[in-house]
């Protein structure tokens, strides 16, 4: 694969105006609206359009609730409804709002999004090193990334959407503060050959890639398929690795973003405590803010020999 080809390009071109995509367009242009919202406007509504979410979301239900029975079987039916509807509520309030990261000011963007810990960055900084943030899926990962962005060079890597207007949109959106957008398949090299130019990523360790190369550790009350390569792309881009929470808070209608003390994976044994030592930094995290995680991913869809389906 060709420099070139490995990263997204954001540019216009005239085939994101063919007619297929004129609807994408009016979707587009809804989010655009709701974008420019105050906050308190758009809450409320994004509540509102949450029960119909609700109704229409089956398939993502089901998939979050075999989750969460599966980490938390000491939860009672009732609470894991409650979570729920808090977790899509918090997906539709976060989807309405990310059109207003492509025209927000640097200046709004740290007001909506709170940064603690920033005395950790300048740590790895001072000494010359880029950082692997570690940060599961939460609904706020784009704020997070975007805010990180004004405080030190970063880069992303983002599966390609089947919609090309969203795809645009998406890419447009996440390299909106000047950082490139690799695509999955430029691999783990690319990576590495970014952090050796001093520019930092977020890993989200937390995704089910399958059983090749992965080993299983405990995960909650349950376990999961992790991929143990933080370890070695920090020593190989001499990173610093970072863990981060990331929550909305209702109240102050802000993105709260923690940057934790650097984790040191140098000294781990084996790929199997670096995925017990990876998927516990997801758990913590979770626990923060666990109606702000996206339970509806397949995360547990590979299982060890022997183990039924999740999702039956």
């Amino acid at each position: 694969m060709s420099g070139r080809t490995k990263k997204f390009c954001c540019k216009f071109h005239r085939g994101l105006l063919h007619p297929k995509l004129w609807l994408s367009w009016v979707g587009v242009f809804i989010l655009f609206l709701f974008g420019l919202l105050p906050v308190k406007v758009r809450a409320p509504l994004a509540c509102l359009f949450a029960k119909f979410v609700k109704m229409i979301a089956k398939r993502p239900l089901r998939i979050a609730r075999a989750n969460l029975a599966a980490c938390f079987p000491e939860k009672s039916e009732h609470e894991i409804d409650e979570l729920l509807k808090e977790n899509v509520s918090h997906f539709v309030m976060t989807m309405l709002a990310q059109a207003e990261l492509l025209c927000c000011s640097e200046k709004k963007l740290k007001q909506r999004v709170k940064l603690s810990g920033a005395e950790h960055i300048a740590k790895a900084r001072m000494n010359g090193k880029p950082i692997i943030f570690i940060l599961p899926h939460v609904w706020g990962v784009e704020y997070a990334g975007l805010r990180l962005n004004l405080e030190l060079p970063m880069v992303a890597m983002a599966k390609a959407h089947r919609n090309e207007l969203f795809n645009w949109f998406s890419i447009r959106l996440r390299s909106s503060r000047g950082g490139d957008v690799y695509k999955r398949e430029a691999g783990i090299r690319t990576l590495v050959g970014e952090l050796k130019k001093g520019n930092s990523f977020f890993y989200l360790p937390d995704e089910d890639l399958g059983s090749k190369k992965s080993v299983f550790a405990p995960f909650f009350a349950t376990v999961k398929a992790t991929l143990p390569v933080v370890g070695r792309l920090a020593h190989a881009g001499n990173a610093e690795v970072l863990p981060v929470a990331m929550g909305y808070n209702c109240e102050s209608h802000q993105f709260e973003l923690t940057v934790k003390e650097a984790c040191c994976l140098n000294s781990v044994e084996c790929k199997e405590s670096e995925a017990l030592v990876l998927n516990k930094m997801i758990e913590e995290t979770i626990k923060e803010h666990p109606e702000q995680y996206m339970w509806f991913l397949k995360v547990l869809k590979t299982r060890p020999d022997g183990f039924k389906s999740v999702y039956l």
